[in-house]
């Protein structure tokens, strides 16, 4: 089952292509360090400036480095309908277990018009597809009873959801039953939401210090919630202050410090202030992360 600890992974450039060796390395140190499951081709991994072909290359580095040992979710969204069936087929192509498909974005759908486009998608590729709600930056809110109409087509098998109300996960379950799976797209809500029956978090948190991560959703899954929120209270700085300049700067610059790859990051998004870094290293002196 997709659960726990998922790493949003960041994608390291190096003289301006994927750093492939770093990035493979990478995704072996988030498998040793107990990640649970990865997303590549997500936001964090700034799929919205791969072109296609790096698109694929990323998955397919990954689905390798893996090599079944935990959960892959490739990013498969766009705003256009037959470019996420074409990135689904990437996706199933390359190796991933499951797509991580995004609600259309600028055009403002109806929940019609959302449904009938996880719809096509679903009918297109047979491959699992994990819902991503997130109204901050699509405009569009998925409402429940659209999710519930989803959560009956055959591939989808749950959401990832960013919108930071952690009372929907109760509703949802009642709606598309418990084993809908149910991912926080926020560190900062993950406590709550597994509270709420939440089945973990696709975390960008987790880039920097996977261990710690996964031992906090270790303690989520376990319901040891007292442990869980001793972690939540080293983590909860870091949760925070890698977003304080655009993701995912903050990200790469704390793992450049630790020697993971360069910092570099494509435009428009352009590395982080002085003031971030400083964040950034007391977030993470405070996470025990070491640098």
């Amino acid at each position: 089952m997709i659960r726990g600890s998922i790493t949003a992974l960041v994608t390291p450039f190096k003289d301006g292509t994927i750093d492939e060796t770093a990035f493979q390395d990478f995704v072996e140190w988030q498998i040793n360090s107990g990640t649970h499951g990865l997303v590549p081709c997500g936001t964090t991994g700034e799929s919205a400036t791969l072109t296609d072909e790096e698109h694929q290359r990323v998955i397919r580095l990954t689905s390798e480095a893996a090599n079944g040992r935990v959960p892959v979710i490739a990013g498969a969204g766009s705003n256009e309908t037959r470019v996420s069936i074409k990135y689904a087929q990437h996706a199933k192509a390359m190796g991933a277990d499951a797509a991580l498909v995004v609600t259309p974005y600028y055009n403002k759908p109806s929940q019609e018009g959302i449904y009938q486009h996880f719809k096509a998608i679903s009918e297109a590729v047979d491959i699992p597809i994990v819902v991503y709600n997130i109204p901050g930056r699509s405009i569009v809110d998925i409402e429940q009873g659209t999710m519930e109409r989803l959560s009956k087509l055959p591939t989808v098998i749950g959401c990832k959801d960013a919108t930071g109300d952690i009372s929907r996960v109760a509703g949802l379950t009642v709606r598309c039953g418990a084993d809908f799976i149910q991912l926080s797209g926020d560190d900062p809500t993950s406590l709550g939401y597994s509270a709420h029956g939440g089945h973990g978090a696709i975390s960008v948190g987790s880039n920097i210090a996977p261990a710690e991560y996964a031992g906090f959703h270790n303690a989520l899954m376990d319901g040891d919630y007292v442990t869980a929120r001793e972690w939540n209270a080293k983590l909860d700085r870091l949760h925070k202050d890698i977003f304080i300049d655009p993701s995912p700067a903050p990200t790469k610059y704390a793992l450049s410090l630790m020697g993971k790859m360069e910092p570099g990051v494509r435009l428009p998004i352009t590395e982080c202030r002085e003031s971030t870094k400083t964040a950034v290293k007391a977030a993470m002196a405070q996470a025990g992360v070491q640098i």
